[in-house]
């Protein structure tokens, strides 16, 4: 028995690593090198990415169904994956990451919109592509764009992604490549027309605004407002929803960083001077998904209401306390405050937040599985979050509001920049460098549409960006760390 149990724990030694500093680092290494090899090689698509695929590559996804000739540029999509490449390429410095950070940005390029930004989705199939109208056909004389699709869209950090992911790749490139360089600049350029007036910037855009429609004006409570929804056009609408308009500013300020381009700041500044304006008044003194141009909130989508939400506001607070970080102005620090006390007195009893909240009334709404807007929750849809994190949310901001206090600005915009990786959980390195397969995927349970009925979900195996996200940047990370 003493000889068996000697024999086990021997054979237990070589079945597991010696998880030394170094050798730890060493095998980080090791699975960043396995994991880019299988995306690059086996899930990229022009250099592109989706959210998910199937185990064995037979079904495919981004938001929706999606064909091998695809890549999808909302996150965790192709800017997302090309982010986490350039954080590899520099705690590495291996030139493979960049390589692959800089196809991403290839990609992108060529499905950029004659309207300047992106489409959700780029389609690489010659017949497919010509339903899009895009800069290159403007670039090669092509003056009507017919029934082709141009519509630009900010929603969920589509275009704000894919513009930053190419500014990097620009920068790391030493803004040498034409391809990177041109599409960053027509975006940019772009985003800048696109800007109403008063500073905010709208849901989708095909051309810049005319601002005799637009007027500047401090946001107010309509009169009255339908609780039937309307099946009005919203996309011009001046937008918050999925934090739009603080993407764009982040967008922004970046590029200023960027370039030295002080265009760039003061449009990131004209969008915190429409934050200011938009910020409601007593007695609820947030901020609305979205508003028409008399600046009164209204309906979007059949389950987004005229209200003040406790879900957006966040994002909105955040912008204006980077904004204060970066410029040093008061008036983006000073409406802070004062959402922070609405917030707390709309807390629901479990320390959540309703995402929306009745004009004037306060009182929370929600909606029925039918899309009936009520008063109560106890049959709300499950696609959409109708409740929100609300204290932890709370404390995250007022947390930021106070360092900025006490370490003051220029240092918490030294820290914003630097990017140090910080503390890595080396036990949590140890996880992800186990579950990585021989082939060099990440495979986990998940759900897919099927193909050829989008209506029905099937469970599966899959392979996910946004896990190969998560886990390659965890990785550079501590390889960074390791320095």
């Amino acid at each position: 028995m003493k000889r068996m149990g000697i024999l086990w724990v021997v054979l237990l030694g070589l079945g597991q690593p010696a998880w030394g500093a170094e050798n730890l680092r060493e095998s980080a290494v090791t699975a960043m090198e396995k994991a880019t090899r299988f995306f690059t090689q086996e899930i990229a698509t022009q250099g592109g990415y989706l959210w998910v695929y199937r185990k064995d590559l037979s079904m495919r996804q981004g938001e929706e169904v999606a064909t091998p000739s695809m890549i999808w540029v909302q996150p965790p999509g192709t800017p997302a994956v090309g982010m986490v490449f350039l954080e590899a390429f520099e705690a590495t410095g291996d030139d493979r990451y960049l390589e692959a950070a800089k196809q991403a940005a290839h990609a992108l390029a060529w499905g950029q919109l004659a309207s300047g930004g992106w489409d959700y989705r780029v389609d690489f199939d010659p017949a497919k592509s010509k339903e899009w109208y895009y800069r290159r056909d403007v670039e090669a004389g092509e003056k009507q764009k017919g029934k082709r699709r141009n519509r630009t869209t900010l929603d969920d950090d589509n275009t704000q992604s894919a513009l930053r992911l190419l500014m990097r790749v620009d920068k790391a490139l030493g803004f040498q490549d034409a391809t990177v360089r041109q599409a960053v600049q027509y975006g940019l350029d772009a985003l800048l027309r696109a800007q109403y007036s008063n500073g905010a910037w709208p849901q989708r855009f095909e051309e810049a605004p005319n601002p005799g429609l637009f007027p500047v004006r401090k946001a107010r409570y309509p009169e009255s407002w339908s609780w039937t929804y309307p099946q009005e056009r919203y996309y011009t609408y001046y937008t918050f929803n999925d934090n739009t308009i603080a993407d764009v500013i982040e967008t922004m300020v970046e590029a200023y960083h960027t370039y030295s381009d002080t265009t760039y700041l003061a449009a990131a500044k004209r969008g915190g001077t429409f934050i200011i304006l938009a910020q409601m008044p007593e007695p609820q003194p947030g901020w609305a998904q979205q508003y028409n141009e008399q600046m009164e909130p209204v309906w979007a989508r059949r389950f987004e209401p005229p209200s003040v939400t406790g879900g957006e506001s966040f994002g909105v607070m955040r912008a204006l306390l980077d904004l204060y970080v970066e410029t040093g102005e008061e008036r983006f620090r000073a409406p802070v405050l004062k959402a922070l006390a609405w917030l707390r007195r709309s807390l629901l009893p479990d320390g959540r937040l309703a995402r929306f909240y009745e004009l004037k009334t306060n009182k929370p709404l929600y909606f029925t599985k039918e899309y009936v807007l009520t008063y109560s929750d106890a049959d709300m849809p499950t696609h959409y979050a109708f409740k929100v994190s609300g204290e932890s949310r709370i404390e995250g901001v007022q947390a930021y509001y106070d360092r900025i206090a006490e370490a003051g600005r220029e240092s918490v915009l030294k820290e914003k920049w630097n990017r140090d990786p910080g503390r890595v959980d080396s036990e949590r390195v140890k996880e992800v460098i186990d579950a990585l397969d021989e082939e060099g995927r990440w495979v986990e349970k998940g759900w897919l549409w099927h193909p050829e009925n989008h209506q029905e979900r099937v469970e599966t195996e899959v392979i996910s960006c946004r896990t190969f996200n998560r886990n390659l940047r965890l990785l550079s990370r501590y390889v960074n760390s390791q320095k």
